[in-house]
């Protein structure tokens, strides 16, 4: 019994965690802001070092979850995540009054949402991992109570993510229906009677439907911008580099699972959703004058990147896509969390124009910022190179070519709006913007961190590339 209980011990800690932070901000009057993020960021090492040293003897938990190789490479992703978050959100949080018990608590129940949703193999436990997940984030979207486009930005999200739970939820009824077992595996790989495809391609549309409100896959991506540019500048990185890696990982999960009549009927839909993503998230990238919504739509662009990847699973691109999934993490997070250190207490740093001369007045986070900016472009020597490098490799591997050419097409475009960013920063003098607040220490450690793994990934990226090969084999 022990035994089985160690396997999930990163779960436990993180569930463990959250409960201690909300339980001292409920009873110690003070509701000591800093206590509360040492409590948050101890319970994440914990973890992580859980899901590094403690391995489990049987690769899955009571048949409904996932304990493999596989869920751990994600939930070590997820934990780096929230720890990289925590260090961006610390002083960010405490000057605008938000750093008590319920952001710190919610954001470790949502680290706990994003591993149970990578690692189900049971639907059940997938639709309440994603629950627990989206009930977090409406929270912490909406956290600055005062401020008028955060509440809208929560409402929106709620709305939509009410949207996307409903068509999950219909699509899971009816795979049941079709299949009669909601194990993951059985349900989507079971083989069907002809009477029985409609029923069973209907259930996989409006799954398909909910996960793309999810990561704001087109047509389903409206919400985003606003969302993105309402939310505070750090729940924006950890809602767009947690939930989506999260959601990708399990959309993944079900391509490998899915068997060969289901997956030939998904290949078109899929193609033309990649295709659509890539293309309108870059085309309307190019005419944003704000910071959030441009990263908002690149992201919508580079859900479409890593959809463009998902035809080629059948055919061994898996850790292609694991890799720039891990790749694509750190870029958004790395990207929204420096423009959080940058933001005064008012309002996030968001016009262009407030950006110019960056570059001289804060060089070193300007510094990160525009690595971040460069990667996402897809520019040497960063990680975002070497990611769409192995995507777009395996993609034409597999036998498409209009597809990568397509997605090439976009990242040319995709170059004009991540490098006017970084000419704002160095080629533009600094004017009469806003107050830069003076930079801390857990703000730049966390700049720090991203900018090694950028440049590692894209100079090493070997070593990564070998573990996500092994973990798929």
């Amino acid at each position: 019994m022990l035994t089985a209980w160690l396997a999930i011990l990163p779960l436990l800690l993180l569930a463990g965690g959250g409960s201690v932070v909300f339980g001292a901000g409920a009873f110690w009057r003070s509701r000591p802001r800093e206590l509360l993020f040492a409590l948050s960021l101890v319970t994440v090492v914990a973890a992580g070092a859980a899901v590094v040293l403690v391995a489990p003897r049987a690769a899955i938990f009571s048949g409904v979850l996932d304990l493999g190789s596989y869920a751990r490479f994600f939930n070590f992703l997820f934990l780096a995540i929230a720890g990289l978050t925590l260090l961006f959100v610390r002083h960010y949080a405490l000057v605008r009054g938000f750093a008590g018990d319920e952001f710190f608590g919610l954001l470790l129940f949502a680290a706990l949402g994003m591993a149970l949703v990578a690692g189900a193999v049971h639907w059940l436990i997938f639709f309440l991992g994603l629950e627990l997940l989206s009930l977090c984030l409406y929270v912490l979207i909406a956290i600055r109570k005062g401020e008028a486009g955060s509440n809208e930005a929560g409402v929106k999200y709620f709305i939509m993510g009410a949207v996307a739970s409903a068509f999950l939820t219909f699509g899971i009824a009816l795979l049941y229906a079709a299949t009669g077992t909601l194990n993951i595996g059985a349900s989507l790989g079971a083989k069907l009677q002809p009477a029985e495809l409609p029923l069973f391609l209907m259930a996989l549309s409006l799954i398909l439907v909910g996960l793309g409100f999810k990561i704001s896959l087109v047509p389903f991506h409206l919400w985003t911008p606003d969302v993105y540019q309402g939310a505070p500048a750090p729940v924006t990185a950890f809602l767009s580099a947690g939930s989506k890696v999260a959601l990708f990982a399990a959309l993944l999960r079900f391509s490998l699972e899915m068997g060969e009549p289901a997956w030939r009927y998904a290949l078109p839909a899929i193609w033309v959703l990649a295709v659509l993503t890539m293309v309108v998230g870059n085309i309307t990238a190019l005419r944003q004058s704000q910071v959030k919504r441009l990263l908002a739509y690149s992201s919508v662009a580079q859900m479409g990147y890593l959809l463009m990847a998902m035809v080629a699973v059948k055919a061994g691109g898996a850790p292609a896509l694991m890799f720039y999934l891990a790749v694509y993490a750190v870029m958004d997070l790395g990207a929204f969390g420096i423009l959080g250190t940058l933001s005064g207490e008012a309002a996030d740093l968001d016009a262009l124009e407030d950006y110019q001369g960056l570059g001289f007045s804060q060089p070193w986070r300007a510094a990160v910022l525009a690595v971040c900016l460069i990667s996402l472009a897809g520019l040497p020597p960063t990680a975002g190179f070497m990611g769409k490098l192995v995507l777009f490799k395996v993609v034409l591997n597999a036998g498409y070519v209009i597809l990568p050419v397509i997605g090439i097409l976009t990242v040319i475009i995709s170059i004009y709006f991540y490098i006017k960013v970084v000419v704002y920063l160095y080629l533009q003098p600094r004017g009469e913007g806003p107050a830069i607040p003076r930079a801390e220490v857990s703000g730049a450690l966390a700049g720090a961190v991203i900018l090694i793994l950028l440049l590692w990934l894209g100079l090493l990226p070997g070593s990564v590339l070998t573990l996500v090969g092994r973990i798929v084999g």
